[in-house]
């Protein structure tokens, strides 16, 4: 999930990562501190706190899939099932849990509403290739590969790109319109009172929140919004009176479309860097080199994997969750069996079809409201990590790069050849990592 994970408050090892820069192992020797409850223990007395992982993740979880019109139980499998595939090819050594990933969301409202469903979930598979194939490359050529390819001057204005392209979507929802702004489902300024309501406690959470109730702003606005929701009278049971309490969630097979891949695959690049800042940001609250053992290839094969399936089953790509990574500092307890647990859980929830149904029942203002901070969010973690890089923006080359990522992703250029279809986002990402490897650098840079 963007932004990428990061524990605030921690102090980096040696050979710290500044700016974005990706450390080279073996160049510096890293000091790790080893706890003494890091190591793999299954134990039933640890099951409350597993599942409250999952509570910590939960608001975002099921987020993704509101938005995009996804199953939110498909997603809740997803999560549990790929989250227990990574821990298999990680050696069960890393605490992390796999989410429903944010940088996707445009592509797949786009996608879906374009290609359809199965389409859509054939080009989230391909994903998952591609994080194969990346990892694939790290193992053989070193994590440097990354820092050559994915510079900040490309990865800081995709993300930018992926917050700014959703602005519209979230304004409208915040209005009591439908995504697109075409049709009004609540009067406007009904729709932006709860909306504004739940923006504010997400907000007041996120600032002077404490303990675990600081890593939750997301699920306290939800459930601060529909409150208010239901004391306006505007939430409707209707689709849960209706629902089973046990249903099978809805799998959706994929189909593979080049259209739809070649929009979907090149947002990629933006997760791929958030999970190398995942796996640093768990390292430094374990005390633990997650960089040489397992390996961030592994690492990352792991997340390729569980998103392929995802992308097999219907649900969102998925990616490492920095609340969770939080929620392991707060809790002190290293012990990656938790995320056994917390999988465990969110597999047994997908099978309650009340949950999912009740889900649906949150208006659209909420979801609205949150979206405001949500997508503002990630176009700041963008900037923020061009300001760290400490590139001048001012230079020639950076200045083009980043000037055109800017315009191709918000001004939703398209670009077709020989049966090749790119916009918006995916255009941008492409058309950055082309810029980068074929613009020569100036004396200074070199």
């Amino acid at each position: 999930m963007i932004p990428p994970g990061e524990v605030q408050g921690q102090r980096p090892w040696s050979g710290e990562v500044r700016g974005g820069a990706m450390p080279l192992p073996g160049r510096r020797r890293l000091f790790f501190m080893r706890e003494a409850n890091s190591e793999y223990t299954l134990r039933l007395r640890d099951f409350p706190v597993g599942a409250q992982m999952l509570f910590v993740a939960f608001g975002a979880l099921v987020l993704v899939p509101l938005l995009t019109g996804l199953d939110p139980n498909v997603s809740l499998f997803c999560a549990g099932s790929g989250t227990l595939l990574y821990q298999v090819l990680t050696g069960f050594r890393i605490p992390i849990f796999l989410g429903s990933s944010f940088a996707f969301i445009a592509p797949i409202m786009f996608c879906v509403k374009t290609y359809g469903v199965p389409a859509t979930m054939g080009g989230l598979a391909a994903v998952g290739i591609v994080y194969g194939l990346v990892a694939a490359a790290i193992r053989l050529r070193g994590v440097a590969v990354l820092s050559r390819i994915l510079p900040t001057v490309v990865t800081g204005p995709v993300i930018m790109v992926i917050g700014l392209i959703l602005a519209p979507v979230g304004v409208a929802m915040a209005m009591g319109k439908t995504g697109d702004g075409a049709k009004a489902l609540y009067p406007e300024g009904l729709a932006l009172s709860v909306a504004l309501f739940s923006l504010a406690v997400t907000v007041l959470v996120a600032i002077r929140g404490r303990g675990m109730v600081r890593l939750v702003p997301i699920l306290s606005g939800i459930a601060a919004g529909y409150l208010a929701s239901l004391a306006l009278g505007i939430v409707d049971f209707g689709p849960v009176a209706a629902a089973p309490w046990f249903a099978v969630p809805r799998f959706t097979s994929p189909t593979f479309s080049l259209d739809a891949i070649l929009v979907i695959v090149p947002v990629a690049i933006a997760p791929i860097i958030e999970h190398f800042g995942g796996i640093l940001a768990i390292g430094q609250v374990t005390g633990h080199n997650y960089l040489e053992k397992p390996g961030v290839h592994r690492s990352l094969l792991g997340d390729g994997v569980a998103t392929a399936l995802a992308g097999c089953l219907g649900g969102p790509p998925l990616t490492t969750y920095a609340e969770v990574t939080g929620a392991v500092a707060l809790t002190r307890i290293h012990n990656p069996a938790l995320m056994t647990w917390a999988a465990l859980t969110a597999i047994c929830l997908a099978f309650v079809g009340k949950l999912g149904a009740l889900l649906t029942t949150i208006p659209t203002p909420v979801m609205g409201g949150i979206m405001l901070l949500l997508f503002g969010t990630i176009m700041v973690v963008g900037l923020n990590s061009l300001v760290l890089e400490g590139s001048d923006l001012m230079e020639p080359r950076n200045m083009v790069i980043v000037a055109l990522i800017l315009v191709f992703g918000i001004g939703r250029m398209t670009f077709s050849f020989g049966g090749v279809h790119l916009e918006g986002i995916g255009l941008a990402g492409v058309a950055g990592v082309v810029m980068n490897l074929i613009l020569p650098h100036s004396r200074r840079e070199k």
